[in-house]
């Protein structure tokens, strides 16, 4: 599910996400067993990335392992 676009002055997301970009709020990555749903890469690290652009993704996990 895409996420909603954030207006320009609004810059906060929850603590599960980040603001992109494109000013959307985009799940951080997270641990899981197998790729959740809307996970986009595997990080070096083990975690799952949501990004939605190739450039920074996986940045601070060790980089991307495997695109999804």
């Amino acid at each position: 599910m895409a996420a909603a676009p954030l207006a320009q002055s609004q810059q906060t997301c929850g603590d599960d996400s980040y603001l992109n970009s494109d000013n959307q709020c985009v799940h951080r990555p997270q641990s899981a067993p197998a790729a959740p749903p809307g996970a986009t890469a595997r990080c070096a690290d083990g975690t799952y990335s949501y990004s939605q652009h190739r450039s920074g993704t996986c940045s601070h996990h060790g980089g991307v392992a495997a695109w999804l």
